[in-house]
């Protein structure tokens, strides 16, 4: 199961409260992209969708497709918050 790094959970938070109003709200990941260059699409959203797993660390929620779930299982996800305030999200295997 996908798992976040502290640094993603309180950007993954701090996103949410930003951009959604909804006490479920969280970031969506879905795959996104073509069979040959697949890709993922994050979005803040204010609840998951039917069939989305739902992963919580403290008051960050990710809700991720069946795809995106499939393809992250192993994964732990990262973030970066650059000086201009941009975030870069980052995928590692997890150990």
């Amino acid at each position: 199961m996908l798992t976040l790094t502290d640094n993603a959970a309180e950007v993954v938070a701090k996103i949410t409260e930003q951009s959604a109003t909804a006490d479920e709200a969280g970031l969506r990941i879905s795959q996104a992209g073509t069979a040959e260059e697949p890709g993922l699409a994050l979005s803040p959203v204010d609840g998951p969708e039917r069939g989305d797993q739902t992963i919580q660390e403290g008051s960050a929620r990710v809700f991720l497709d069946a795809d995106a779930a499939t393809m992250l299982d192993d994964k732990l996800l990262d973030a970066q918050v650059d000086t201009d305030g941009s975030v870069q999200f980052g995928l590692a295997e997890q150990v």
